[in-house]
């Protein structure tokens, strides 16, 4: 494993805990505030709600970006390191497809750090904000 793909790798792992810690937080602080509230919230509430819904709309099509712009050019190092492949032989240089799977392994591992930033980004910072919030 080269140094690039353990950072990656780390940096996944690492997202994914701080995530995996995060959502039960603000989950369980807005839960807690939506029965708080109850059927006549006030403007804080409503506030909050209204952020609640618009940030995560905005925080998955961010996502939903960076995957696709990391797939596009995880295709062009693929596409490109396959035509050096297909090349190998005719320049005198055997071809190694364990390569090949590392890479397809880092592309893979990179088009989901990216998704997974901006869901971590939101998430941990609601958390961070919402535990400074008093509850009434």
């Amino acid at each position: 494993m080269t140094r690039t793909s353990r950072r990656r790798s780390s940096r996944a792992s690492t997202q994914a805990t701080e995530l995996a810690l995060a959502v039960p937080q603000v989950i369980t602080h807005r839960l807690a505030r939506i029965l708080a509230a109850g059927s006549q919230p006030n403007s804080r509430d409503k506030a909050e709600f209204k952020r609640m819904s618009s940030e995560k709309v905005a925080a998955f099509s961010e996502s939903w970006m960076a995957m696709g712009t990391q797939m596009v050019r995880a295709n062009q190092q693929v596409a490109l390191s396959l035509a050096r492949f297909w090349w190998n032989p005719w320049l005198g240089r055997m071809p190694s497809i364990g390569r090949h799977s590392k890479q397809m392994q880092s592309a893979a591992l990179g088009v989901l750090t990216k998704g997974m930033a901006p869901v971590h980004r939101r998430a941990v910072a609601n958390a961070r904000r919402l535990g400074r919030i008093k509850p009434r």
